[in-house]
């Protein structure tokens, strides 16, 4: 029988997202500044040996979902022998990557003999102009490389695009488009402030009713399909289609009631919220010799202790500590 842990919500915790790198090769508006960026150094980082003891004592806790984030994973030297390596441990179901896709594209026929279940590929525009003013760089052919490829291995394929005012807000109709001929999840994500700068609209407008509502503009039969369990975004389909559009209300939060997942930035810190300033840092344990025992402890006690939304989350950071960190830093 599968182990199962829950927070002091009554949540089950089975996701993790693991960050294993802060640093990107793009610098998007949402994510983080064009300069002052400051890295982690080397051996601050989590060793790929300590993040597969990680991942193993969280298994043994019920999670069974691991999803590998950054900055950008495949930055990291010798991100597909990690891969390999977490493909075969015992009681993880899905392994799934977040990528920019920048210079995943040479990998992906190794990522599907891998069997790794899905890639969220970050993307907010089909217009090559309009990426470099949002990613300061030019890439979007590699990115729309990574794309293809992504779909002619088979390998279940979402895009997420964060919904920028006087940014991208002509390419909602367009991306909403691509789902039309290709079984691809379109995600559409209210901006956050986690950019190393803040929040950068005193009132958020493009909120998840607003991008519907947009949406239906072009696609007035787009209807209402079942949410997975825990799922962060509210699924949509036009009927025909092939694919599916969701909008993630990462602002404004209306999903935290069923939110199954933490986080553990690359160095280590782990949050069992998106919006908390961190619990504890597991790296830290590990390095202070902690057996796996007083690690699954020290998990289990921080579940008890999870904030019942990020609202609340925010709130214990305090005043002095607002939301302000760069997303590339906590795992995207």
């Amino acid at each position: 029988m599968t182990k199962a842990i829950y927070d002091n919500h009554g949540r089950r915790i089975s996701y993790l997202r693991l960050a294993v790198t802060d640093r990107c090769n793009l610098r998007c508006f949402y994510c983080m500044p064009e300069q002052g960026i400051t890295y982690v150094p080397r051996e601050d980082l989590l060793s790929y040996e300590e993040m597969l003891r990680l991942v193993q004592v969280l298994t043994t806790l019920g999670v069974d979902k691991v999803r590998i984030t950054g900055g950008e994973p495949f930055i990291r030297k010798d991100m597909p022998d990690f891969l390999r390596a977490l493909s075969r441990m015992e009681g993880l179901q899905q392994i799934n990557i977040t990528t920019n896709g920048t210079t995943t594209a040479a990998l992906v026929p190794e990522l599907a003999r891998m069997g790794i279940h899905s890639v969220n590929l970050s993307l907010d525009t089909l217009d090559k102009d309009r990426f470099f003013e949002i990613t300061r760089r030019d890439s979007f052919e590699q990115v729309m490389e990574t794309f293809h490829l992504l779909l002619e291995h088979g390998i279940k394929t979402k895009i997420n695009a964060v919904v920028m005012a006087d940014k991208n807000i002509d390419d909602l109709i367009p991306m909403a488009e691509l789902t039309r001929d290709l079984p691809v999840s379109m995600r559409f994500i209210e901006e956050m402030p986690f950019n190393g700068e803040g929040q950068h609209y005193d009132k958020l407008y493009w909120h998840h009713a607003n991008i519907l509502a947009h949406l239906k503009t072009a696609f007035p039969t787009i209807e209402k399909i079942p949410d997975p369990p825990a799922s962060t975004s509210y699924n949509y389909q036009v009927p025909g289609f092939k694919g599916s559009i969701g909008i993630i209300a990462a602002y404004t939060r209306t999903f935290c009631g069923t939110c199954n997942r933490i986080r553990i930035t690359p160095q280590g810190s782990l949050k069992t919220c998106l919006y908390d300033n961190g619990v504890f840092n597991i790296r830290d344990l590990m390095r202070a010799g902690a057996t796996n025992a007083q690690l699954a402890d020290a998990f289990t006690e921080a579940f008890q202790n999870r904030a019942k939304d990020g609202w609340e989350a925010e709130r214990r950071r305090g005043f002095d500590r607002p939301v302000k960190e760069s997303m590339a830093k906590i795992g995207g």
